[in-house]
């Protein structure tokens, strides 16, 4: 398995960014992805929290600049794809829990959570827990977390047959005639089919450029234990936890510590704009890190650095492009990530399971992940890692 070091990274800073078609195309659809799974609970947290139209429309543009920035500069950087996200699970969670505070006592929690964040990347402890887990666990989790999206694209087959066949064929020769742009032919033809047929709801969009409106913070110890500190449990266990597992399941020794450090000044700077959490992405990164983005894993990070310059884009002009991307039908999102990401779910159970000794740790790691639950406000990804770290340190001592 390779390996790429920070060390490596560092040495190829003079060599300007590559340009490729299939970079641009995965990074277009990681950040489709992204938008389409999620934009509605970005949406939905804001209204809870109370926030107006232009309020809405700054958390919007906030979230895409925040991303698109710190995608650009870290990839840039390190030279590899680092993907930045906005916290989804702690966009469900704020749903729940914003109705009983003031917009204030939000953001105020927001820049306290993303402190928290600061502190875990700079203390470096992050870092050393993250060095305790075993590749082949790691390879487990990322598997387990993707597994979902194969799946469902053939759930597709019942209610759109002509869509799933189309695209699958185009997958398929793709593969078997031009590797490297097997993406590319399946996104231009699920778009071309479905603009054929009508599907694409593009007739109610609007290009408006958002701003940025300033919130002032307030802080109260009921925001702290009711917003704050579930915010940041929520996006270290279930977001930067597998955003640097699957970074180091691809091969990738990224700088741990910084990383964080740099996704939790991020939120401080922003949050009170309504930037609430920003963290290492997990899906939509594994889509700019497979094979089929780049044969070689050191040319693979301008992908991310797409990525970043579509989460500008997105972030300038805010409601405009949720309502763009809301436009393609779900079937069409579902059936497409689902190819993407086929490749990372093949080789991530190959790494996992290839190692006999790691092997019964590996596939309980993947079966609790894969099965999505939620114990104790931490997710599946968290429990696959802890219960399977702690069968191979007892298998190890064992042998």
């Amino acid at each position: 398995m390779y390996v790429i070091t920070h060390n490596q990274s560092q040495s190829d800073k003079d060599v300007t960014m590559p340009f490729a078609l299939p970079h641009l195309v995965a990074g277009f659809i990681a950040v489709m992805v992204g938008y389409t799974s999620s934009v509605i609970l970005i949406i939905q947290a804001a209204t809870t929290a109370g926030a107006d139209a232009a309020q809405l429309a700054s958390w919007l543009w906030t979230l895409g600049v925040g991303m698109g920035i710190s995608c650009i500069g870290l990839s840039f950087y390190y030279r590899i794809p680092v993907l930045t996200a906005w916290s989804t699970p702690g966009a469900a969670l704020l749903i729940t829990s914003l109705g009983n505070f003031t917009l204030a006592e939000a953001i105020g929690a927001f820049v306290i959570s993303s402190l928290l964040i600061t502190l875990c990347g700079i203390s470096g402890w992050f870092d050393r827990l993250m060095r305790h887990i075993p590749v082949p666990l790691a390879a487990a989790m990322l598997a387990g977390v993707l597994l979902r999206f194969g799946l469902d694209l053939f759930k597709i087959a019942p209610q759109d047959p002509l869509l799933l066949g189309t695209l699958l064929l185009a997958f398929l020769l793709g593969r078997h005639l031009w590797p490297r742009y097997t993406m590319v032919l399946v996104l231009a033809m699920g778009i071309t089919l479905c603009a054929l047929r009508g599907d694409l709801q593009l007739d109610t969009l609007h290009w408006q450029l958002a701003s940025p409106v300033w919130t002032w913070p307030s802080f109260s110890f009921n925001a702290l234990f009711g917003i704050a500190l579930p915010l940041f449990i929520v996006t270290m266990t279930s977001q930067n936890m597998p955003g640097i597992t699957i970074l180091r399941a691809h091969g990738y020794q990224p700088a741990t510590s910084s990383l964080i450090t740099w996704t939790g000044l991020t939120g401080l700077l922003l949050a009170p704009f309504g930037g609430y959490a920003f963290n290492l992405a997990a899906i939509t990164a594994a889509i700019c890190m497979g094979k089929d983005v780049d044969p070689d894993a050191h040319r693979r990070w301008p992908a991310a650095v797409w990525a970043g310059g579509f989460y500008l884009l997105t972030g300038c002009f805010g409601a405009s492009v949720a309502t763009l991307f809301t436009a393609f039908p779900a079937t069409l999102i579902t059936c497409v990530a689902g190819l993407a990401l086929l490749g990372t779910i093949g080789s991530s159970l190959h790494t996992a399971l290839q190692q006999d000794e790691a092997r019964e740790a590996a596939l309980l790691t993947f079966i609790i992940t894969a099965s999505g639950i939620s114990l104790l406000g931490v997710g599946a990804a968290c429990w696959g890692l802890f219960v399977g770290v702690i069968l191979h340190q007892v298998n190890q001592r064992r042998n």
